[in-house]
């Protein structure tokens, strides 16, 4: 039993972990971020739907955003768009990101400079139990969703 990770014993014997007791990022720099904090400061934002905090091993802490999909057409018209307009197009409008480092610069406002979050990106949909990113009681899967936005995840840290 290794201290925080919470595991499955398979039936060849081999053991499987599904994830953390008690959720903690470690930089690259050695810095201890505990993600709940963030994330649920960011989620605070009525446009804001999810948040994942990343940055375990990494250089910097970054996150990963979804967006309220009951929210977004009042954005939408604000914005002069049609409120119909799906959210993958619109992920890198310079409005919406604006408003999502609102919630961000929030977030970041509670922490020390070395756990706040530097980079975010919006993904193109909302996390749902369907696609296997949340539990039946709503919770995110880190482990799944670190697997799906892997490739979103890893262009975070190319530059």
């Amino acid at each position: 039993d290794l201290p925080g990770d919470l595991g499955q014993l398979e039936n060849e014997g081999s053991l499987t972990i599904t994830g953390r007791k008690k959720e903690i990022i470690v930089t690259a720099g050695g810095k201890n971020v505990a993600p709940a904090v963030l994330e649920d400061q960011v989620r605070a934002h009525p446009l804001v739907s999810q948040c994942v905090v990343v940055g375990d091993g990494k250089p910097f802490v970054a996150a990963l955003v979804t967006i309220d999909e009951e929210a977004l057409p009042r954005w939408l018209e604000s914005a002069g768009l049609p409120a119909d307009t799906p959210v993958s197009e619109v992920r890198q409008h310079e409005g919406l990101h604006a408003e999502v480092q609102k919630a961000v610069d929030l977030a970041n406002a509670a922490v020390s400079k070395a756990e706040a979050i530097k980079v975010f990106r919006i993904l193109p949909r909302d996390f749902t139990e369907a696609t296997g990113e949340l539990t039946p009681s709503l919770k995110v899967k880190r482990q799944v969703v670190h697997k799906t936005y892997a490739s979103e995840i890893a262009e975070i840290y190319r530059s």
